[in-house]
């Protein structure tokens, strides 16, 4: 159960007891006392609420001393009802709850977005790279430290929910059968398998990307549904050793990943995203390099042949996808020069 519900269940126990201690009163009153309902109910109110208003008649010794301990069990059941109330009002969870509820309204307009499932280092790397993409994002993540302390790492357009990402439920309600995309981070390479296969089981299509730390569960994750399986521990070995075998290399792979003016940007291009009229032409014809100053550097033809830095002849075809290198400026003019709607 997490932090937001195990609250609101707080708060509805403080409701259900005070509603039962009623209940209670009126009927010990009625019966033990003979009080009509009218009168054991207005006797059960003073006495909870210690007004100290007169009796509706004089009580009997067994109907005294029930109202002794009625009156030390609501002691108890008050101090439990205002210390809840109290979190609420002075811990901001009312408006906390409000926020949720706006929130989890908002994920159900949502169609095409990513979810993110996990929000440790991984998750909210990939949060933040899919956030400059313009990429609408629902983060899952049963950590609630880490929830809190989102806002100061730019992440505030995110719509997050608190929770276990394996419960089907929570999938739902972070709309995984409307979602494009999904992500899953996870620490443990189970929990990661038993996400995919839950996804995969919500919606057919959706793309689903999961992290693993070992060989093994690679391709336990692939028949769970997966598309693609990373593991970071071999990626960042990797990295490491061609930071001593090939550094000029890696210099380069990091302009990809960089930031400010210098940042280089790697773009993918479908031929359908284009001017129709483009199709048919070679890419000497089409001199994307001179009229934008962004370099094709790969062209995916169909689904089924990557051509690395392509023949200027080669034609553009259906289907078509291209792979751009270029700045920030650079690309931008290249979507304004060969875009529909550019």
């Amino acid at each position: 159960m997490n932090w937001r519900r195990l609250r609101l269940y707080r708060f509805m126990l403080a409701f259900g007891l005070i509603m039962a201690s009623l209940v209670l009163g009126v009927c010990v009153y009625h019966l033990l006392e003979g009080y009509s309902l009218g009168e054991a109910f207005y006797m059960t109110v003073i006495t909870v609420t210690t007004t100290g208003f007169q009796e509706v008649q004089p009580l009997s010794e067994k109907g005294r001393l029930f109202t002794a301990f009625y009156l030390l069990l609501n002691v108890c059941i008050i101090a439990y009802t205002v210390s809840v109330i109290t979190t609420y009002l002075f811990e901001g969870e009312l408006k906390a709850l409000w926020k949720n509820y706006m929130n989890e309204r908002e994920i159900k307009r949502f169609s095409g977005h990513v979810i993110v499932c996990g929000y440790g280092r991984n998750g909210s790397k990939a949060t933040r790279d899919l956030l400059s993409c313009g990429e609408q994002i629902v983060v899952i993540e049963k950590d609630p430290e880490l929830l809190k302390g989102h806002h100061g790492r730019g992440d505030e357009k995110v719509n997050f929910l608190n929770g276990n990402a394996t419960e089907d439920e929570l999938l739902e309600r972070a709309g995984v059968r409307q979602a494009k995309a999904l992500i899953s981070t996870l620490p443990t390479d189970s929990d990661n398998v038993f996400v995919a296969l839950t996804a995969r089981g919500l919606n057919p299509n959706l793309q689903i990307v999961a992290r693993a730390s070992e060989k093994t569960t690679q391709q336990k994750l692939i028949r769970a549904g997966a598309d693609y399986v990373v593991m970071p521990d071999e990626i960042g070995g990797s990295y490491m050793a061609s930071l001593i075998t090939q550094p000029e290399v890696i210099h380069f792979l990091d302009l990809l990943n960089g930031t400010g003016t210098k940042k280089m940007h790697l773009e993918e291009v479908h031929l359908d995203q284009l001017h129709q009229d483009l199709r048919g032409l070679s890419i000497q014809e089409l001199d994307i390099r001179n009229r934008s100053g962004a370099t094709l550097i790969g062209l995916n033809r169909n689904g089924n042949e990557f051509l690395v830095s392509p023949d200027a002849e080669t034609c553009l075809q259906a289907g078509d996808v291209l792979i751009l290198l270029g700045s920030h400026a650079q690309i931008q003019n290249f979507t304004r020069l060969f875009y529909k709607n550019g």
